[in-house]
Parts: structure tokens; C-alpha cells; sequence
């Protein structure tokens, strides 16, 4: 039995013993004072008859009529005259009645009507004794009035109390529950924070339960910083913080090669010309500010545009790498730019100073083959040897057609159902299937091709579209499960996610097939999750209740951010496929990786490898912890 109702039944017996006792005792007061007053009534009332009669005469017909005058009056039950030998001269009797009082009343609570008694004298001589015995059915109705008064009161107090102690025990409760609550997120390994409630013992209680919270997080913030190290280690130059080669190629790799990154981009490099000359002239302290400022620019370049990476590839070889934009010219201007300025401040010799080389690639080319073109494009910059900048061909790389009506496409294709879900298998260790992960397809004309997330989500961000191609992904997803498959995956964009609208149309479809929704996983890239993560709280909590799996896809790069998702009540992270590339031969990878599956572990969520490219790769990954594996390697079963 809960506590709560432990408490209203306490509450509810108190009530009815206070009640019950009350009742009785002012039942029983109130009855030994009606059968006072009778019998005052009673001696009173003889005293007066026995008066009257000694001052008339005594003849037989006067004194009964006296008699009769006195119990006519309806008053009285029996009215005597008895001579002084004991024998009866007149009696007059009514039948015992308690009028409209329920029978069972009187006989709970019996009043006895004692007799009043007077003596009737004639001159100095005693003539007999008068005897009255009022009806008790006036003091039975007045107690049984008083006890219905009574009932009355008490029930309307009892309402009062019920209502007051309501209150009473809901405030009781609200921290009791919110106590239970963080008990019960903690079994999750969802740790949060509870306000300290004004009760003394459940203060204490809530704080020793805040206090255990604030030292968990604590280690967790801890463990994450340090692994945070690991990972800059593994995958930045320490110098610049760009990333480091091995880091970046995998970057790149996944851009030509991943379904759904964009269909084009640009790879821009510059080598700076003679970095040995400049940290024997001018020493290392110098040489390394050189390197900074280029590493700062590139970063800052990076930001600026969403998914672009930046990197040092050796000593003097920085790279920036530009998905979806096939304009390399405005970046090349700024390095160029850049240059001039270190030469104006005395970094580089102004004769030799650095070049650049840059190349526009189609989705699928090999890398092997950008990255010669480009090298070759630097070549022929330094072959010309002032500072400058060259475009490699582009050879086949030609980008989409940028004059297309790419908003009335999308329509298009929304409206008339142009749209499908495609399969990944998503796959544990073991080789069970977790889910299939389901990116969406467009086809912008009848019968034609059907393109990649990546060829058309950029554009429908840019054109505020999104929305309605999550939704439709949704619905397709939804639908899939209705006819019996197992458990689907679905991406949803960070600014979808971030549309209010959006997220109550997202709930109200899903709450419409409520039965489907255990099955229906639903993940954010992480950059979307923490660009406005307010937004994405928000979302976690209106979908949670409908049993939704949430998830982060693409994790990895703000890893410093894990300690935020500790009491959001996600379920799974899927680590970026950067991370994951020939990790097999990478130590330093796996110590970071293995120390992210043990927090997210430690806060309850399950860890998912993406883009897992050999075989290799997937036998190394429970080793590091990993709970399952999507990518060319995974077997689709």
C-alpha cells in the first residue's frame, strides 16, 4: 500500500474515531439533561396540580376533573392520584409513543421519564399523593433533531478537514515524489538535481540525495575532461589545434564517399614554402606563431561554414576541406590575404612565402585522385613561383544545377509522394539486428534518380523546408512498422528540431500511432543538438512519454559536451564514422573511444559505431565497448 493512501486512511480513521466519539458523548450528555429536565418538569408540575387540588374541594368529580384538565394537555404519559393507604383514586394512562423518532434511536439511546410526585392535603390532614410522568417523545425528538444537527456538522467538517488534509498530503507528497523520481532517474543513471523541500526530514533526505547527485557529475566531468585529452591528443595538432592528418583523411574520405554527405564540395591546401628557413632565422618561438596564426584563420574559416574541417597535414601543409560549396575562390582570397599579412609582420620571407592549390570534388570521386589533383595545382603555383593560388581541372566535377527552382522540386516531390525510406542494418556484436537505420531519398523528377539526403537537405535548410521532409520521413517510418518490421531509425535536422511547431506536429503524429513508437528510434546530429540545446531539451521531454528511443548521430567531435546529456533521458549516441575509420590501427582512438562507451554506459546509453568500413573494424569494437555497428561492413542479414 502507498504511503499516500496509508496516510488518507489514517487520516479518514482519526476522523471517524474523533467523530464517533464525539457523537456518543454528546448523545449521552444530551439525553442524561433531557431526563433531568423531565424530571424538574415533572416535581414542578405535581407540586402546582397537588396545590391546586388541596385548595378546591375534595369531592370525588373535582378532582377528577383537575385530573383530566392536567393530562389533556397531551404532556403526559400518567397522571395519579393515590390516598394515603397506597390504593390508586384516579388514574389517567396515554400509550408510550416516540413520535416521528426512528424506533432504533430510542432504543440506542433509551430516556426514562422518572415520575414527579406531590402530597395533597385537605386542612391539616393528608388527602393522597399526585404522581405525573411526562411523555418522553418531546425529549426524543429534541435529541434525535440535536444528533441529525449534529450529523450535519460533522459531515461538513469532515469535508473541510478531507480537503485541508488533501492539501496537507499532496504537499507531504510533491517532494516525495520528486525524491522518488530522482531515486528512479538515478536507477536510469539519469542523474538530476531536486529542489530542497521546507520539511526538515525530507530536506535532509533531499540534499544527502543532491550532495550523492553534484559527486557523481562531478566524476563524470572528471573522467570526461581527461578524455577529452585523449581525444585532442589522438586527433588534433597540438600546436595549431587543426586536425591532425590521420583525423582529417578519415574526415575527407567520409565527405567522397558517405550516402548522405553533399554531392560536391571543395578542398583547398596551402604550403607554406620554406617553414625550416623561417625557424632557422627567426627561431622556434616565432615559427610556432606563424603556425598558430594560419591554424586560427583556418579554424575561424571553419566555423564560419557547417561541416567544413580545417587540418595540418605535416609541418608546413594546411588543408580546408569545404563540403557543399563548390566556390573555393573567396577562401583562397582570405589565405592569400593571410599570407601578406604574416609577410608585413616579419613572419615570412617576403620571397618566399607559401602557395595555394584547390579542387572542386564530385561525391564518389576517389581520394587518391583529389588530392593529386590538387597537389598538382600547388605545383603549378610554385612553379610560378610568386605567392599565389591555382584551381586544379575539375575535370568531371560539375556541380548541380544551381539555376534549378529547388523549392518548387521539393514541393513537388512532398506532394506527390516522391519520397522513400532506404535500409541500413544496425547490428550488435552478436549480429542481431537493433534497428534499421532509414535515411530518406527524393526523386526530383518523374522517374528519375532518386538523390541522397545530402544532395537536397542543404538547400531545404537554406529554403526552411526541412520540416516537412522530417515529418514525411516520419510517417514513412511509422509506416514501415505498422507493417511489422521490427524497429526503424530516422534522422531529424537540428533546425526541425528546433521549430516549436514542428515539434508539436512531430507529437501529435506519433501520439496518433502511440503503439508503433517503442519501436521508432529518432536522432539529431550532434552538431543540431547543441547548436540550441534548450530546444533539443524541450524536445527530448515532449517525446520521452511516448516511448520514442532518442539518440545523437554524428558524436564525437564535442565530446566535452557529454556531461550534459546525463539527465536528458536519451537512450543511444552513434559515434561518428571519422572516429571509427581503421581504428583498428589507431591506439590512440581506441583510448578515447573506450573511455566514451564507459560514461555513456555509466549514464545509461547505449553506444553505436557509424560507418564501419571492414571487417577489422567491426571485431575491434566490442572490445572498446561499442553496443552495435552500422556501415559497409555490417552484414545486412
Amino acid at each position: 500500500m502507498s504511503l499516500f493512501r496509508q496516510l488518507w486512511l489514517a487520516v479518514i480513521a482519526s476522523t471517524i474515531i474523533a467523530f464517533a466519539g464525539s457523537f456518543i458523548v454528546s448523545m449521552v450528555t444530551a439525553r442524561d439533561y433531557l431526563e433531568q429536565q423531565l424530571a424538574i418538569k415533572n416535581n414542578d408540575n405535581a407540586a402546582s396540580l397537588a396545590l391546586s387540588m388541596s385548595q378546591l374541594d375534595k369531592d370525588p368529580v373535582t378532582v377528577e376533573l383537575q385530573v383530566a384538565a392536567v393530562f389533556d394537555s397531551g404532556q403526559y404519559a400518567a397522571v395519579r392520584v393515590i390516598d394515603p393507604n397506597g390504593a390508586t383514586m384516579i388514574e389517567k394512562i396515554s400509550p408510550p409513543a416516540a413520535g416521528d423518532v426512528p424506533a432504533w434511536f430510542s432504543r440506542l439511546f433509551p430516556i426514562e421519564s422518572h415520575p414527579g410526585s406531590a402530597q395533597v392535603s385537605t386542612g391539616w390532614t393528608q388527602f393522597g399523593t399526585v404522581e405525573l410522568i411526562s411523555h418522553s417523545q418531546f425529549a426524543y425528538r429534541e435529541l434525535w433533531n440535536g444528533a441529525f444537527k449534529l450529523l450535519l456538522w460533522f459531515g461538513v467538517g469532515g469535508v473541510l478537514m478531507g480537503l485541508i488534509g488533501m492539501q496537507i498530503l499532496l504537499r507531504i507528497k510533491r517532494p516525495l515524489d520528486a525524491v522518488v523520481g530522482q531515486a528512479e532517474a538515478i536507477s536510469e543513471r539519469r542523474f538530476t538535481r531536486i529542489d530542497e523541500p521546507a520539511t526538515p526530514e525530507l530536506k535532509s533526505l533531499a540534499r544527502a540525495m543532491n550532495a550523492m547527485v553534484g559527486r557523481v557529475k562531478a566524476m563524470f566531468d572528471e573522467e570526461a575532461a581527461r578524455l577529452e585529452q585523449v581525444r585532442r591528443e589522438a586527433t588534433l595538432d597540438s600546436l595549431t589545434g587543426l586536425a591532425n592528418r590521420s583525423y582529417f583523411m578519415n574526415q575527407l574520405a567520409a565527405s567522397l564517399n558517405d550516402d548522405d554527405a553533399p554531392p560536391s564540395g571543395s578542398l583547398i591546401m596551402l604550403r607554406l614554402a620554406d617553414l625550416a628557413g623561417v625557424n632557422r632565422r627567426l627561431g622556434r618561438e616565432s615559427a610556432d606563431e606563424l603556425l598558430r596564426r594560419i591554424g586560427t584563420s583556418l579554424t575561424t574559416m571553419a566555423a564560419e561554414n557547417p561541416g567544413a574541417a580545417a587540418a595540418r597535414l605535416n609541418g608546413a601543409d594546411f588543408t580546408l576541406l569545404l563540403p557543399g560549396n563548390d566556390n573555393p575562390e573567396p577562401f583562397a582570397d582570405r589565405l592569400l590575404a593571410l599570407l601578406r599579412d604574416l609577410v608585413s609582420a616579419g613572419l615570412i620571407d617576403g620571397e618566399q612565402i607559401g602557395h595555394i592549390g584547390s579542387g572542386v570534388y564530385r561525391h564518389g570521386e576517389s581520394l587518391a585522385s583529389l588530392l593529386s589533383r590538387v597537389d598538382a595545382a600547388i605545383a603549378t603555383a610554385e612553379g610560378e613561383g610568386s605567392l599565389g593560388w591555382r584551381c586544379a581541372n575539375s575535370g568531371d566535377a560539375q556541380c548541380a544545377n544551381n539555376n534549378a527552382d529547388w523549392k518548387k522540386v521539393l514541393e513537388c516531390a512532398i506532394e506527390s509522394h516522391r519520397l522513400r525510406l532506404i535500409e541500413f542494418p544496425v547490428a550488435n556484436s552478436s549480429g542481431t539486428l537493433l534497428h534499421l537505420e532509414c535515411p530518406l531519398r527524393l526523386q526530383a523528377v518523374e522517374d528519375g534518380e532518386w538523390l541522397a539526403a545530402g544532395s537536397f537537405m542543404p538547400v531545404a535548410s537554406r529554403l526552411a523546408m526541412t520540416s516537412e521532409l522530417d515529418l514525411a520521413a516520419v510517417n514513412l517510418a511509422l509506416e514501415r512498422l505498422a507493417i511489422g518490421i521490427p524497429s526503424v531509425a530516422v534522422n531529424l535536422s537540428g533546425e526541425s528540431v528546433f521549430d516549436r511547431s514542428f515539434r508539436q506536429r512531430l507529437h501529435d503524429l506519433i501520439a496518433s500511432r502511440r503503439e508503433l513508437a517503442p519501436r521508432l528510434w529518432l536522432e539529431v546530429a550532434e552538431t543540431g543538438a547543441f547548436q540550441h540545446f534548450d530546444e533539443f531539451i524541450t524536445y527530448t521531454q515532449l517525446l520521452r512519454p511516448l516511448g520514442c528511443r532518442l539518440g545523437i548521430e554524428h558524436f564525437g567531435r564535442q565530446f566535452s559536451q557529454i556531461g550534459r546529456l546525463h539527465d536528458i533521458g536519451l537512450d543511444y549516441l552513434k559515434v561518428d564514422g571519422s572516429f571509427i575509420r581503421a581504428i583498428d590501427s589507431q591506439p590512440g582512438n581506441q583510448a578515447f573511444l573506450k573511455g566514451l562507451c564507459s560514461i555513456a554506459h555509466n549514464i545509461g546509453l547505449t553506444v553505436i559505431a557509424e560507418g564501419v568500413q571492414s571487417v577489422e573494424e567491426l571485431n575491434i569494437l566490442p572490445e572498446l565497448g561499442f553496443d552495435g555497428a552500422t556501415g559497409p561492413a555490417v552484414p545486412r542479414g
